[in-house]
């Protein structure tokens, strides 16, 4: 089958379409026509026949159908443009009298024809238009008479309106498609820009975008539309490429960390202390590189598996409870005083391990920013079906124009002003989006040396957002 460009198929469809109504057109301006010259041609018939039943009279007992002198006097027997058929017949259809320009030709009765019924008929080699009437006279019926005319010129009139239709039926559509293609190429002009400039768009180069076209139709929110697609997948690339960047040097960080503490060990000898001492030291940076990749794994997971959320019954307290005492080492090392209290049960419908991912992380870092002998404090309270979490602390706090960088993979704000504080700029980014997979509200707020709040609304039904 053959393929058609898409400027021809529009115009196919267009002369498709006009073709159709031109046809309609063209039938009813013949059916129109046709009646016309039908009805002129019934017309003058029913004449004739009245004229011809007025003409019957009875003379000296005999029927007179019409004197030989006025058969010649009348136009039937000289040329005319379209002549009138007369024949008269007995009861018996026998022919008694007839016009003299029938001739040698004969006018035949129809017996499947009711009386007065105008029809079409064959004269010879001639189209004839026929009626056939009874004759009556004095309540006694004495024969027919037969009026009809010849179709020979309305049916050349209406022959020669029907090839002019046709010829010009198909010289029109002719005609239009080449007008139609023209102005189809013309409006599918925006497409072939947007055609050329799509070929020379790739990944190394997504700067170039679609011009729009001056006119706000359809193809200019198609180009813009598009437009805004290349915007978000450029910024989609440049932060995959930033993250793979990041990813690879924090990765790379420990592991330089690790050999080059084992080349330290292996150029001369050393006691079992300093053996112990160092391989606690790479043991503690390998714990540091899975908790790495344990994250990028998660943020990995989120963004290729989001559809796999389990809802099941999260009891929040205990999930606090749990967090806390992941932590407590860290929590006695640093002498933070925890005040968490609660006297009513909090359930969520929600993934029990994404919950305690979030909590997870946004506990362990208000423990590792807060200072010595500083304190951390987690509440809940309801306000209407919604479950709010507070979790504040007294440490570092963050500066205002970093909170928007925050969410961002690896970055850290001040990690310069506390290089004692390890971490790897990644709780906050999963945070963030846990929260918007299980559609949990996360605001946080913060003042440098003042403090760090983070505010969780729960809904009580989860709704997730895939």
């Amino acid at each position: 089958m053959i393929q058609l460009s898409f400027k021809n198929r529009i115009a196919l469809n267009y002369i498709i379409t006009t073709g159709l109504l031109i046809v309609v057109v063209f039938s009813v301006i013949y059916s129109i026509v046709k009646h016309t010259v039908y009805s002129h041609i019934d017309e003058k018939i029913k004449v004739e026949i009245e004229n011809h039943l007025e003409e019957i009279k009875e003379v000296d007992g005999k029927v007179i159908l019409i004197d030989e002198e006025e058969w010649k006097e009348r136009e039937h027997n000289t040329v005319d443009v379209n002549p009138v058929f007369v024949e008269f017949l007995d009861v018996n259809k026998k022919i008694i009298e007839k016009a003299p320009n029938l001739k040698t030709e004969t006018l035949v009765f129809n017996d499947s024809v009711k009386d007065f019924e105008l029809f079409d008929t064959i004269m010879g080699d001639h189209a004839i238009r026929q009626i056939q009437v009874p004759l009556h006279l004095k309540g006694k019926k004495i024969g027919y008479v037969i009026v009809a005319m010849s179709l020979a010129d309305s049916k050349m009139v209406l022959n020669n309106l029907f090839d002019i239709m046709c010829l010009s039926f198909l010289g029109i559509l002719l005609l239009l498609f080449f007008i139609a293609r023209f102005f189809a190429g013309r409006s599918i002009k925006p497409i072939n820009a947007i055609i050329n400039t799509s070929k020379i768009i790739t990944k190394d180069n997504l700067k170039t975008r679609i011009p729009l076209p001056k006119t706000r139709d359809e193809l200019y929110t198609l180009s813009k539309t598009i437009n805004n697609l290349l915007n978000r997948i450029e910024d989609a690339i440049e932060r995959e490429k930033q993250f793979t960047s990041d990813a690879s040097h924090e990765l790379r960080t420990p592991l330089t960390v690790i050999k080059g503490t084992l080349e330290v060990l292996i150029r001369k000898p050393r006691d079992n202390k300093e053996y112990e001492e160092k391989i606690n030291y790479c043991i503690k940076e390998v714990d540091h590189l899975n908790m790495l990749v344990d994250q990028l794994l998660l943020m990995a997971r989120f963004e290729n598996q989001s559809k796999n959320i389990k809802t099941e019954s999260v009891y929040l307290n205990a999930v606090i409870l749990d967090v806390l005492q992941l932590n407590l080492e860290k929590i006695n090392t640093k002498r933070i005083k925890i005040k968490f209290d609660t006297k009513e049960d909090y359930y969520i419908q929600s993934d029990n391990f994404l919950v305690i991912t979030i909590l997870r992380n946004i506990i362990s870092n208000a423990i590792k920013y807060t200072n010595t002998d500083g304190e951390v404090k987690i509440s809940f309270a309801k306000q209407n079906d919604k479950i709010i979490c507070k979790i504040s602390d007294n440490g570092i706090g963050i500066a205002k124009q970093d909170l928007e960088s925050i969410f961002n993979p690896f970055f850290r704000s001040n990690s310069t002003d506390h290089p004692e504080i390890k971490g790897n700029g990644l709780g906050l980014s999963i945070v963030k989006r846990i929260t918007e997979l299980l559609h949990i509200k996360f605001k946080i707020e913060s003042e440098i040396e003042v403090g760090t709040t983070v505010v969780l609304s729960f809904d009580e039904n989860m709704k997730t957002v895939l």
